[in-house]
């Protein structure tokens, strides 16, 4: 990839203390860049991961980041979606380019310990009561998209094009991509050329990144499945249908749709995470409850799993003499997400040339889900990039047991803070250089 005339003055100051990352950067000489914005970004991140929203609730969070691109001359557009945001700079003719983080926290009570640990409480979508967190790193994004917009508006003579920013709602639950789009995104808005995030990732090291061209994350469907029996006496089974040994053999089925139907080269994971049914020793149930989650990565897999499951649930229940029929339901589905491999290569070969090719790495496809996909599938070719997170000495020392590591959702989740934001402004700002034009 060519060098951007940008990235000699601008990445001068963007080494990353404490770490290997950016070791062939001199030392900081510009005020326009990540050094002199630093402290302003540590705030932003502190104030945000104090104070998180769980999903659809992230007004507080969308307006902090509105105002702040305001004042960087952006055209910003709120509400879009629910809570998103949408924000415009337009610098001349030449592509546009979206960056999109997400706004959104988990409900995990946090047990990091760290002197800015989140304390938020907050009423969910069913009225209960719950603490609040950032355990999936959505903080982390929001100040490097943040960051990125401060360094390429302050730097607009290096670039031409339309930078578009968007601050997504409801990552966490599957609905805010299809949410922003159903309101107009690509429509009230300019179609971007080109679509990138970051995701943090506990298994890599702080200052580090990770990429997988093609399928990067699969799909995935909740399915809430409810078997009808007819009740009875424990003591007399005879006299029944029982929907308990009914959900056992079904459960048992459903894995032969991975084992014997599905190829054996294309991944597929289906779990029943949950059973509900019955209230005493001595009673069969009307009724047992399943919920399932679906994992895939092709759509004709994904379409062909989830016809199973119903075709499953149905011939176990006509097999056991069932009342009725199965209610079979998917009630969340977020399609694969794609990284489309040209545009993968583009952008590593730029981030390789600012952090250094030791410190990307192709990693494999993952099994778990983003709503990102959704841009993508709606034409707009697009890439997610893995930022590590871990403390370089904590990794490597973990080596070999990664499962030591916290996983996205955990309630000790917690970055390496200043090399990590370092790192993902970074990142971001190659990518969006890389891809938006030249004066």
């Amino acid at each position: 990839m060519k060098t951007l005339p940008l990235l000699p003055l601008l990445f001068a100051c963007l080494a990353v203390p404490g770490g290997p990352v950016l070791a062939a950067a001199p030392a900081p000489t510009s005020i326009k860049g990540l050094d002199a914005l630093y402290p302003e970004l540590d705030a932003l991140y502190r104030d945000l991961h104090q104070t998180p929203e769980l999903s659809l609730q992230e007004e507080k969070t969308a307006a902090k980041l509105a105002e702040r691109l305001r004042k960087l001359g952006f055209e910003v557009t709120p509400k879009v979606g629910g809570h998103g945001v949408v924000a415009l700079l337009r610098n001349g003719k030449g592509p546009t380019v979206m960056l999109r983080t997400d706004l959104d926290a988990l409900p995990v009570e946090e047990k990091t310990g760290l002197p800015y640990a989140s304390k938020t409480k907050a009423k969910d979508a069913a009225g209960a009561d719950v603490a609040v967190m950032h355990a999936c790193g959505h903080d982390v994004h929001m100040t490097s998209w943040l960051g990125t917009a401060t360094l390429l508006a302050r730097t607009k003579d290096r670039w031409r094009g339309t930078l578009m920013l968007v601050g997504q709602p409801a990552e966490e639950i599957g609905e805010g991509a299809r949410r922003m789009l159903a309101d107009g995104l690509f429509k009230r808005f300019p179609k971007p050329d080109f679509a990138v995030a970051l995701h943090t990732i506990a298994i890599a090291p702080a200052g580090t990144v990770r990429f997988t061209p093609g399928f990067a994350l699969a799909s995935v469907d909740s399915v809430d499945v409810t078997l009808y029996g007819k009740g009875g006496h424990g003591a007399y089974p005879h006299t029944t249908v029982d929907p308990v040994v009914m959900a056992a053999r079904t459960i048992l089925s459903l894995q032969t749709l991975i084992s014997r139907e599905k190829s054996p080269l294309e991944p597929g994971v289906i779990t029943v995470g949950a059973i509900h049914g019955g209230t005493k020793h001595n009673i069969i149930p009307d009724e047992v409850r399943l919920q399932l989650t679906v994992r895939t990565y092709k759509p004709e897999v994904r379409k062909a799993l989830l016809a199973g499951i119903e075709r499953i649930a149905r011939a176990e229940a006509m097999a056991s003499g069932a009342p009725r029929p199965p209610d079979v339901k998917v009630t969340e589905g977020t399609p694969a997400t794609f990284n489309d491999p040209a545009l993968t290569q583009r952008l590593v070969g730029a981030v390789g040339k600012v952090l250094g090719e030791q410190n990307l790495s192709e990693t494999p496809p993952v099994m778990g889900g983003e709503d990102f996909s959704e841009y993508g599938r709606a034409g707009v070719p697009a890439v997610m990039l893995w930022l590590g997170i871990t403390e370089p000495k904590r990794f490597a020392e973990a080596k070999g047991t990664e499962e030591a590591l916290p996983s996205p959702h955990s309630p000790v989740y917690a970055p390496d803070r200043e090399r990590t934001l370092r790192t993902g402004v970074t990142v971001l700002t190659t990518a969006a250089l890389e891809l938006l034009g030249r004066p």
